[in-house]
């Protein structure tokens, strides 16, 4: 009753996050986008998201995530309503933009639920299972909802997205029990304070710049330009595009678990802190990264699936930050790390895009593989960077310099 709806909220949020990589052949062909329009599109999503990620950690660490996720929901369906009856680029992005505000506190509400109502030592656990829920979202957000839209339209489609939504809000509004936020009532300014304490302190800048690049790139790529890319790169038709989403997909919601599973275990029986599971998970995410840019066939399960299942592992680094400022900033915490997290998917989902425009399209309309190239390699390469940079800051850190 307290973790099933908030979960269920998150399924929708990744599966609004991750649709336009499904639908984007018919945007493209209804709408008339070239790749930078579709990019900022789809981008929009996350610019909505990380805008209001600063105001929803202090609403939430107010007035708590069941009021706030169910109100903001309500706003996500009005999005999705504008989207289904938008004919023109500047509707349709605004729409987007729109449900990804209305979305925003998708995940981390059901971070403050979890740090609300779970001991300290299973919180990573608890989080690995709601993002898990999310990952089942990018699987109905591939070939079910590509089966879905060629029943009855891209349009009608997002109809039916916003009547879940809706429902959603209303089970979560309705049905998960209140519990009295742990965090001592105060005033809006000294709540706005604590966002001092959480920007100045060193340790949310040492993981923060990793997080964002990392888990943003990732969600850029994931949420839009996978498809096209198994299109382009690798020369699958619609229904192979589709299943290649749906095993990227089903990757993250195993990875997701096995890195919560992970982190559980290494700290209740080894002493080790979530952030050194991280570390090394990351490591093969960087490693998988690598090899669907320069393995020779390109076609390989095994990079595909590596790539899909700990591309966002390094999301690890919340509840450490989360643990390090307290319950009291929680909401604040998690959603100050969502913001930039999401500006970096916006950054980078509309300059793929663009990257994109500078190659000629090919015969079937698509984009120049040369063009993928560049433009995730140039990404591998500042995320290796800023984890380099977060290992050395740690290891300063460790020598007490």
């Amino acid at each position: 009753m307290v973790l099933a709806p908030f979960a269920a909220g998150y399924f929708m949020t990744y599966l609004f996050r991750s649709v336009n990589a499904v639908v984007q052949p018919d945007l493209v062909a209804d709408i008339g986008l070239t790749a930078a329009g579709l990019g900022l599109l789809t981008a929009a999503y996350f610019l909505g998201y990380g805008a209001w990620q600063v105001p929803l950690g202090v609403l939430l660490d107010r007035y708590g995530p069941r009021r706030v996720q169910a109100a903001q929901f309500v706003v996500a369906a009005v999005g999705a309503i504008v989207f289904a009856v938008g004919n023109d680029q500047l509707t349709l992005t605004i729409a987007r933009g729109l449900i990804g505000l209305g979305v925003a506190g998708g995940l981390m509400s059901s971070f403050k639920l979890v740090v609300m109502w779970v001991s300290t030592a299973r919180v990573p656990l608890a989080n690995a299972c709601v993002m898990a829920s999310g990952g089942l979202g990018a699987v109905a957000a591939a070939k079910p909802t590509d089966l879905l839209v060629g029943m009855i339209g891209w349009r009608w489609t997002f109809v039916v997205l916003a009547i879940a939504t809706l429902v959603n809000a209303a089970v979560i509004y309705f049905v998960v029990p209140e519990k009295a936020n742990r965090a001592p009532t105060s005033t809006w300014r000294a709540q706005v304070k604590g966002l001092g304490v959480i920007f100045g302190d060193r340790f949310f800048w040492r993981v923060a710049p990793f997080v964002g690049l990392s888990c943003g790139g990732y969600l850029a790529f994931q949420t839009l330009w996978a498809g096209p890319w198994v299109r382009d790169v690798l020369g699958y038709d619609r229904d192979g595009v589709a299943d290649r989403l749906t095993l990227l997909a089903f990757a993250f919601v195993c990875g997701t678990l096995l890195g919560g599973v992970l982190a559980d275990v290494a700290r209740r029986r080894f002493g080790i802190g979530v952030l050194g599971v991280m570390n090394l998970l990351v490591t093969l995410y960087l490693l998988s990264h690598l090899a669907l840019l320069f393995e020779p066939t390109r076609t390989s399960l095994v990079p595909w699936l590596l790539f899909g299942a700990f591309g966002q592992i390094a999301i690890m680094g919340y509840p450490a930050a989360s643990e390090r400022f307290g319950p009291e900033l929680a909401g604040r915490t998690n959603t100050a790390l969502n913001l930039l997290t999401f500006l970096v998917a916006f950054a980078v989902q509309y300059a793929v895009g663009a990257a994109l425009d500078l190659w000629p399209r090919n015969a079937s309309g698509g984009y120049h593989p040369d063009g993928y190239f560049w433009a995730l390699a140039v990404h591998l390469a500042v995320v290796v960077a800023a984890f380099a940079l977060y290992l050395r800051l740690g290891a300063a850190r460790a020598r007490g310099s």
